[in-house]
């Protein structure tokens, strides 16, 4: 079974607290867990591995929204970069992995507080510490929501 199918059935049912907004290829939600304030993601409508996969319109549509959602992620938490991350050898299935940077976020682990988001030990990443409560999960589904808004 596809974890991600799992997660936009979940978002179908009205039971995926992490779902901020569907959109014509895909549904943003908040990553469960934010050690890099603002992590949201992207996940594709339809049930593809590769981004060949798709046909021209769609892909190009699903680029552009993928890209308004970084924008509004990197206004909504404050973001000096965005990272981005289409990777799916542990989830087969087109998502969008849409990383808010700040200087130093990686501590002591990145050359000089710079590199990827995986120079971050797993185990700190996905720590059960950096999961949001939800008081903090509302407030930053309303400001994603907000800045979704303005520029659609």
């Amino acid at each position: 079974m596809c974890l991600i199918c799992d997660r936009i059935e979940m978002i179908k049912n009205g039971e995926n607290p992490y779902f901020v907004k569907e959109l014509e290829t895909g549904y943003v939600v908040i990553g469960d867990h934010q050690y890099f304030k603002g992590f949201t993601l992207f996940l594709c409508k339809r049930h593809e591995t590769e981004l060949f996969h798709l046909d021209r319109e769609f892909k190009m549509k699903f680029l552009e929204e993928m890209s308004i959602v970084a924008e509004a992620a990197a206004r909504a938490f404050g973001a000096e970069k965005m990272n981005y991350e289409l990777l799916g050898m542990g989830d087969a299935h087109l998502h969008w992995h849409l990383y808010p940077r700040r200087a130093g976020d990686l501590g002591g682990y990145g050359n000089r507080g710079k590199g990827p988001v995986w120079w971050l030990p797993m185990d700190l990443m996905y720590d059960d510490s950096t999961r949001p409560d939800p008081e903090q999960l509302d407030k930053m589904k309303t400001q994603l929501l907000s800045e979704l808004r303005k520029l659609m």
